[in-house]
C-alpha cells in the first residue's frame, strides 16, 4: 500500500489506467474529501467519504478510455502530508470516439496511507467537448444553475 502522498498519487494513476475504480475509491479515508473547484453543470464540485467518491469514479471508465498518462511533476510543499501534482492524460472518449486530453492539477493530503483530502483542478470545457455535453454544460451556465 503506498505511504506517501507522491507514491498514492501515482497508485492512483496506475489504478484509473487499469480501470479499477473500486481500487482508486479504497485509497481515500472513510471521511476523505475530493473538491473539485472549477466543476461546473452537473458535475459535483464537493464528495464527502469514500462511498460518495466510489460512485463518482465508477462511471469514469464507461465515458472515457484512459490509455496514458505520461511522466507527472510533483511538488512537495512545506507539510510533509501534502504535494501538488500537474500531469495530463490521454485517452478517448468513449460516446464520442473523440481524443481525450485533460490538464490536471492535483493538491493531495495523505494521512496514515490514506488520502484525507484531494482538489482536482480540471478544465470543464474540455470535459464537456471530450464527452459529447458541451451544448449541456453552456446551456448551464446560460441558465444560471452553475454551482
Amino acid at each position: 500500500m503506498p505511504r506517501t502522498p507522491e507514491e498514492t498519487m501515482r497508485r492512483l494513476l496506475d489504478l484509473m489506467l487499469a480501470k479499477d475504480t473500486d481500487a482508486v475509491a479504497d485509497l481515500w479515508a472513510e471521511d476523505g474529501t475530493a473538491e473539485f473547484p472549477f466543476a461546473a453543470g452537473s458535475s459535483p464540485r464537493r464528495l464527502t467519504g469514500r462511498k460518495e467518491i466510489r460512485d463518482y469514479l465508477a462511471g469514469f471508465p464507461e465515458v472515457y478510455d484512459l490509455r496514458a498518462v505520461p511522466p507527472i511533476t510533483v511538488h512537495h510543499t512545506q507539510r510533509p502530508d501534502t504535494v501538488v501534482v500537474e500531469y495530463h492524460a490521454d485517452g478517448q472518449s468513449v460516446r464520442t470516439g473523440e481524443p481525450y486530453r485533460m490538464d490536471y492539477i492535483v493538491v493531495i493530503t495523505v494521512q496514515n496511507g490514506s488520502i484525507t483530502h484531494f482538489r482536482d483542478y480540471w478544465n470543464p470545457l474540455a470535459n464537456a467537448t471530450a464527452a459529447g455535453t458541451l451544448p449541456e454544460l453552456l446551456d448551464s451556465l446560460r441558465s444560471g444553475t452553475v454551482r
